[in-house]
């Protein structure tokens, strides 16, 4: 369906700008959920089991704002795009390696897989400055759950 049945609040450009940023960040934070289950799965150490809890904490948070953001794509008229093959082909996120990591590896690539995520989300952040503020504010919510999420994460390398 190529026209949207839902008319949107913004104009043409700025439904245009606002929509990219929405689909990026949807496939980013549904690479990040996959990231943070297989990990999850994987992680192995002495600190197995403080590691592996934080990782489903962290798929919560990815999870929440998934469904976030694609219902604010939903509402400025722009159809969300979260299958699978859309993901592989666009998600920025680094690659999380295969196979069992110990509880330092893990926490180490969720670190910079979190640095990495949040340097991308302030440029969304700046590019939604005109385009819309509401779906900005979404941006900026997402942005400080998963800097608190860095900390925290960081704290562990400490």
């Amino acid at each position: 369906m190529a026209n949207s049945p839902i008319k949107s609040p913004l104009n043409e450009s700025d439904k245009e700008v606002t929509g990219n940023v929405l689909q990026a960040t949807l496939v980013d934070l549904i690479d990040l959920s996959l990231i943070a289950k297989q990990a999850h799965w994987n992680v192995v150490g002495k600190n197995f089991r403080s590691v592996h809890l934080q990782l489903d904490e962290l798929v919560s948070v990815a999870r929440t704002y998934t469904d976030e953001v694609a219902e604010r794509a939903n509402a400025i008229g722009v159809s969300p795009n979260g299958k699978s093959k859309t993901v592989v082909e666009s998600s920025g996120l680094p690659e999380y390696p295969d196979n069992w990591q110990s509880d330092d590896a893990t926490v180490s690539a969720i670190v910079d897989i979190l640095a990495d995520l949040i340097q991308r989300l302030r440029k969304r952040i700046d590019d939604t400055d005109k385009s819309d503020l509401v779906t900005q504010d979404l941006l900026i919510e997402l942005t400080d759950k998963l800097e608190q999420a860095h900390w925290m994460w960081q704290a562990q390398q400490a």
